[in-house]
């Protein structure tokens, strides 16, 4: 099986983990050791931000 490229960047994913309090286990553990909840707010903080940059581009 081959394995998808990721589309956020490491830097990008650090901060979103920093920012959600659980940069620690992923510096322990690995991006593998997040649970499922955790990757699923890092994904809406990701649209979030993605959201508000849109809206101010159109302004």
């Amino acid at each position: 099986m081959s394995r998808r490229r990721s589309v956020m960047s490491e830097e990008f994913k650090a901060e979103l983990a920093k920012d959600l309090g659980f940069y620690g286990k992923v510096q322990q553990e690995g991006w593998g050791g997040i649970t499922t909840k955790d990757a699923g707010n890092m994904v809406k903080r990701a649209i979030q931000i993605a959201e508000q940059a849109a809206a101010r581009s159109q302004q």
